[in-house]
């Protein structure tokens, strides 16, 4: 068994969103993301399918050119190679499931655009 809390320990960038691996199974990586009021993950893609949980605060999800608001407690799922974009409307705490596969680092690279 696993365990970790996306509440605790949380320590946002003021310049980027900070993503922080939690832990892996043995399908996925278990990302958090911290978002602070303002702060974006301009469009990117992966090769792989996401689900990406709002734990808490708001954000704009864009996919298809078509912006989707989420709040606290909203789920998603992406197919891969398809194009998106995150904003985050305040303060927020995202939760990413990523294919074994794919990269953490990728992820960072776009927080870190």
């Amino acid at each position: 068994m696993k365990t970790a809390n996306l509440n605790q320990e949380k320590i946002f960038n003021e310049n980027r969103p900070a993503v922080q691996l939690m832990f892996e199974t043995d399908n996925t990586k278990e990302l958090r993301i911290l978002m602070k009021k303002g702060q974006e993950m301009e469009k990117h893609q992966t090769s792989f399918p996401i689900v990406v949980h709002l734990v808490s605060g708001a954000i704009d999800f864009e996919v298809e050119n078509t912006t989707h608001p989420l709040a606290s407690g909203a789920m998603l799922s992406l197919n891969a190679n398809v194009p998106h974009s995150l904003f985050a409307k305040e303060e927020s705490v995202i939760r990413l499931s990523l294919s074994k596969q794919d990269s953490v680092n990728r992820v960072k690279t776009v927080a870190g655009k």
